[in-house]
């Protein structure tokens, strides 16, 4: 499932903006720029609507910090500036998109599925594929070769976790946090056994290899060739 982050100090846009969303995936809200710094630099989101003028720390702040540690997660930066000046330095510390408040409905789910297309390859053909795996996110199948694997439920979402960050080490607690949830009840040990249950699987194509495990590290998804 797509993750959705929104820092926004304004409760009720905030609570609009989850409205016009919460179709696409699960939303999370946060009101400042601490708390939105935390959570963003987690790594379990797809995708961060980003406010400007917030309290604790400002969003441009919260952007920079962000691209320091290395966190690639798209920004859509809502503001009601829209001078070139500020629109440009947004760009300059890491925004992948700019919309100005107040705007349309329409516009802001656009721009949310553009950003979403560009880096998941979400909304278009509505599957993702490697190495001959091919995950159907509509219907949520794996099939390899015209074969449908009995992948299904958190293993599902494990594999297309996996599949969309290709190249890139996971640790346990950023794919508990994600799959999971953080406010689950069950242990960072369920990670493991739903590991388990995905090789066999992909044992039986022969594609168990495609998963490496990076001992007192994570995991990691290394594409064939």
């Amino acid at each position: 499932m797509i993750k959705i982050l929104i820092i926004e100090d304004e409760e009720v846009l905030s609570d609009n903006i989850r409205e016009i969303l919460e179709d696409l995936g699960e939303i999370t809200q946060v009101y400042d720029g601490e708390s939105g710094l935390y959570e963003a630099s987690l790594g379990v989101y797809d995708i961060i609507l980003l406010d400007l003028m917030l309290p604790e720390k400002h969003g441009y702040q919260v952007l920079a910090e962000l691209r320091q540690e290395n966190v690639q997660t798209p920004v859509l930066i809502l503001t009601a500036k829209d001078s070139l000046e500020d629109k440009v330095v947004g760009f300059q510390k890491g925004a992948d998109d700019y919309l100005t408040k107040p705007f349309y409905r329409e516009e802001l789910l656009l721009r949310v599925k553009a950003l979403l297309r560009r880096s998941l390859g979400l909304f278009s053909e509505q599957q993702i594929s490697s190495s001959g795996l091919i995950c159907q996110l509509t219907t949520r199948q794996v099939q390899y070769a015209g074969q449908v694997l009995p992948i299904q439920g958190k293993e599902f979402e494990l594999l297309v976790y996996f599949m969309q960050n290709k190249g890139i080490i996971l640790t346990k607690e950023q794919i508990f946090d994600r799959i999971w949830g953080f406010d689950s009840n069950t242990t960072l040990q369920v990670v493991e056994v739903y590991m388990s249950h995905l090789r066999k699987h992909l044992k039986e194509v022969k594609k168990e290899h495609l998963i490496q495990t990076l001992r007192n590290v994570g995991y990691i998804f290394q594409e064939e060739g």
